[in-house]
């Protein structure tokens, strides 16, 4: 009866609840986190740099949490219980800076001239300080641990990865968007024209939707159990090829130790087979004479000895670290999206024509690169892969390397056009005699911003969706969360990156007068497009870097499911034919580490 009920749960029809969830949660943390700017600098008096590294350091912190909250889910926890509670963390954080929105006494008092204003004391600060932490931890449970959930409820694993799971992929960063749209057009439009209370508490109230949604699909869900923390057997693998790096790794690869009933857990879509690559980790999986007798009453000591299996997928994961690490750039030169660009267009007429009184609000310029994301996926997905397909013989289209790539062009190309969109935009300021008037209006269109928010949406589409599937088909079947973590870890990175950037510059470009590239108070006497240039010529060369990268990488060898009982011996017969390799001086012969 257990079995048959096991068998019922999962599938199909677990979709509804736990997409709704991950819609809520987008709008919630869209609606939260888009026009955190314009409140730091507006309601808590905060200066433009300050601010921009605050959202950017804790983006960054949100970023880094997956990987805790991947070693959580997978060692003990399960996704399941870690979702639920970084979602309560999560509605916690909201709930408290809420509160702070509503009552004045959490915020200085307001400052138009923006001139000598008084920033929020310490006690303010601190209340936003705890409410992002809370939320950072709470997306920390929730990034790696949901699309993985989903997996384990669609058994994608064991189903054509260029087929399924590229749609899935495909269709799942699409409801993402639409949710980020839907809060970037309703929240925001609240947050700037009625209060900042109602627009953080719609999140809010969204955040305890998502909730419920989730918790009521629970009697649904085909729930995984745990099989051990990767993070331990990376760790185990290490430590025994460290305690054998005197052991010369055989040239006969069949003589490195295989169980299969040892690593049943974590290869249920088949064993990782052994690569020539990074060898010295094969010191992990060589039988010597002190293991020979655990092995024989099959109680291995694993952090004296590892599978091949366990060994390869340390491997996996190295090998995806230099193509995952592009990603970094890439999401530093996108930092700038959320502040400078706002910053911008806070100078600009926002209207929508000269006869409309309706100006748009400033964070729901992100709009333009949600849509194109949207735009660009549903024609990526519905008419660029069947055309791509024909002539490539990929049913994919084209590879998610490729993918990739692409979206790195798009990148650079973005970058680009907001340096002469900043060139304009001073002109019209200079023609105006604005320079000093950083409070007024230039008499230049909003939608001259467009263009680069649009190219940052179209290469999000290619490049952030093709590194989400490239890291869930390449890394090992045990480590999906850890993937997600990866995915995630590398977008912290560049935000922390960003950061970096703009202190470096801020800094480093002042001229005896103070002045700098990017001032606090003044865009019009920075000069943001000389940063634009700066971030477009990094890019150019990450693109460089990327393609060395894809040139040189090895895909993920998967071993026939069919073919392991014909090619794989019993465990006693490895050991025995070690031990009398051992015995002959087999260790003893050289071999070269690639």
């Amino acid at each position: 009866m257990e079995i048959s009920k096991e068998k019922k749960l999962g599938g199909i029809k677990t979709l509804p609840f736990i997409l709704a969830n991950e819609i809520c949660d987008r709008f919630a943390a869209t609606g939260f986190h888009a026009n955190l700017i314009t409140y730091l600098t507006d309601q808590l008096n905060m200066p433009l740099v300050k601010a921009s590294n605050t959202l950017t350091n804790f983006s960054g912190l949100a970023s880094f949490m997956p990987i805790l909250g991947a070693l959580v889910a997978d060692s003990f926890a399960g996704r399941y219980w870690t979702i639920i509670a970084a979602l309560l963390l999560y509605e916690l954080g909201m709930i408290i800076v809420t509160i702070s929105a509503f009552l004045p006494h959490f915020r200085p008092s307001q400052c138009p001239t923006k001139i000598n204003c008084k920033e929020a004391s310490q006690s303010q600060l601190w209340v936003l300080y705890i409410s992002l932490l809370l939320t950072s931890i709470g997306l920390g449970g929730t990034r790696p641990c949901v699309v993985a959930f989903a997996a384990d409820q669609l058994d994608i694993l064991k189903q054509k990865k260029q087929e399924q799971t590229w749609n899935f992929f495909n269709w799942y960063y699409f409801f993402l968007s639409l949710a980020s749209l839907s809060a970037l057009t309703l929240v925001v439009y609240i947050q700037d024209q009625v209060s900042w209370g109602w627009g953080l508490g719609i999140p809010t109230i969204a955040m305890v939707v998502a909730f419920v949604v989730f918790l009521a699909g629970s009697p649904l869900y085909k729930k995984t159990k745990p099989e051990g923390s990767p993070f331990v057997r990376v760790a185990q693998v290490v430590a025994a090829a460290i305690k054998k790096r005197e052991v010369v790794v055989p040239v006969d690869d069949k003589l490195l130790y295989e169980n299969k009933d040892l690593d049943a857990g974590i290869s249920k879509d088949g064993r990782l087979v052994h690569t020539n690559q990074l060898r010295w980790l094969d010191r992990a999986a060589i039988i010597t004479q002190d293991d020979t007798t655990d092995l024989l009453t099959n109680s291995p000591k694993l952090w004296r000895i590892a599978t091949v299996h366990r060994v390869e997928e340390l491997k996996s994961i190295v090998r995806l670290l230099p193509i995952v690490s592009t990603g970094i750039l890439f999401v530093m030169a996108n930092s700038h999206q959320s502040s400078f660009t706002l910053m911008q267009a806070r100078t600009m007429d926002r209207h929508f024509t000269k006869t409309n009184s309706f100006k748009i609000p400033l964070a729901s310029l992100a709009v333009f690169d949600v849509l194109s994301t949207i735009v660009t996926i549903t024609l990526y997905d519905r008419l660029f892969v069947p055309f791509a397909s024909c002539i490539t013989k990929n049913p994919a289209g084209i590879t998610c390397l490729q993918r990739i790539g692409v979206g790195l062009v798009i990148n650079i190309c973005a970058t680009f056009v907001g340096s002469f969109v900043e060139i304009k935009r001073k002109q019209a300021a200079r023609d105006h005699n604005l320079m000093d008037q950083p409070t007024h209006i230039i008499p230049m269109s909003v939608f001259w911003l467009v263009p680069q928010y649009s190219l940052h949406g179209v290469a999000q589409a290619f490049f952030q969706v093709g590194k989400l599937e490239f890291l869930y088909d390449q890394s090992p079947e045990s480590m999906k969360s850890t993937a997600m973590a990866l995915y995630w870890t590398t977008i912290a990175l560049g935000q922390y990156a960003g950061t970096l950037m703009v202190t470096m510059v801020h800094k480093y470009t002042a001229d005896k007068n103070g002045r700098n590239w990017l001032p606090d108070r003044n865009l019009n006497l920075g000069r943001l497009e000389y940063y634009y240039m700066l971030v477009t010529g990094i890019q150019v060369v990450n693109l460089v870097y990327y393609y060395v990268c894809a040139w040189f990488y090895t895909y993920k060898p998967l071993e026939d499911q069919v073919n392991i009982s014909n090619e794989e011996g019993d465990l006693e017969l490895v050991v025995e034919n070690m031990v009398v390799d051992v015995t002959n001086g087999h260790e003893g012969k050289e071999d070269k580490d690639t």
